[in-house]
């Protein structure tokens, strides 16, 4: 029987573990699928506090992990394949086994949707990237391409005109699904170019280690031009990672897990932090200070149920 089972091991995960340790909760966090989340994806983050110089990603993520178990934090590899939160204390199965607790913190957090090339995979954070705030300063004076049609597409494309010298928005289809207001600030903006009809076949150059062009087919005349860029962002959603959670709690249309009064969900015991319930801001601080209030949320509700 554990106090708290922290699902999740990227931002939020870490810090809730981090506080709820420090409460001497001794929680145990379960790494999840891609133990350390979205982080262990980008090479350089220069925009987490306290960092002048930036650091990698997965070493903020192994630095995060380390504060937790020097304070009494436990983990485990694996994944939650199933929840039963009818009644406490919760029942979570991890791989087969089952566990046991009197509060959960969901952080299971949100995956990009990719496109599913080998290219895209082995250049992830060597010019391939899921997000403009956190990597588009990297991009100043280059040639960049975004893929996708939506708003965060369109918000990607504006916010990367800061740096980039062209920004070219490669969508499947001969027009934006994007909102009107942000269709009109996209197609007005000099920088930005639109592609129909067409998408990434392959990204260029593996065999160098980063990105050097990409080969894009238009899908009404399957033609393939090749084209130099510098970088690729890839913005066409994220899924947050709530499968198990279906109708055992309130979510948004999107799977988003909803939140009220801090972390708290529709079910007393069971609190979210991070990307699986913030379809907004999803930065690896906003994660960690809502990883921080989950915990103490949590740390409040065990006192009051006497645990």
């Amino acid at each position: 029987m554990h106090q708290i089972i922290i699902l999740g091991s990227g931002p939020a995960g870490l810090t809730a573990a981090l506080y709820a340790a420090r409460a001497h909760l001794k929680p145990l966090v379960v790494d999840g699928q891609d133990a350390g989340g979205q982080l262990t994806l980008t090479t350089m983050v220069e925009n987490f506090p306290g960092f002048p110089d930036g650091l990698k990603g997965p070493d903020l993520i192994a630095s995060m992990r380390k504060q937790a178990q020097r304070f009494g934090a436990s983990f485990r590899g694996g994944s939650a394949s199933a929840a039963e939160l009818s009644r406490r204390p919760f029942r979570i199965t991890i791989d087969g086994a089952e566990e046991e607790c009197q509060a959960l913190i969901i952080a299971t957090g949100a995956s990009a949707k990719l496109l599913g090339l080998e290219s895209e995979r082995k250049l992830m954070g060597h010019g391939v990237s899921t997000c403009a705030t956190c990597d588009g300063f990297f991009f100043q004076n280059q040639e960049i391409i975004v893929v996708g049609g939506g708003d965060s597409a369109m918000e990607e494309a504006i916010f990367l005109t800061k740096f980039a010298q062209r920004v070219t928005v490669v969508h499947r289809r001969d027009k934006l699904r994007a909102s009107k207001i942000m269709q009109e600030k996209a197609s007005k903006n000099p920088k930005i170019d639109f592609t129909w009809d067409s998408i990434p076949d392959e990204i260029l150059d593996v065999n160098q280690g980063k990105v050097t062009g990409v080969r894009i087919r238009n899908l009404r005349t399957s033609a393939v031009t090749e084209r130099p860029v510098d970088g690729i962002f890839i913005a066409i959603g994220h899924t947050p990672n709530t499968q198990i959670f279906r109708h055992l709690m309130e979510m948004d249309e999107l799977g988003y897990i909803e939140t009220h009064d801090g972390t708290k969900t529709s079910v007393p015991g069971v609190f979210a932090a991070g990307d699986v319930q913030d379809r907004v801001y999803r930065q690896a601080i906003t994660a960690a200070g809502s990883g921080c209030m989950a915990a103490m949320d949590a740390e409040r509700f065990l006192e009051h149920a006497g645990h």
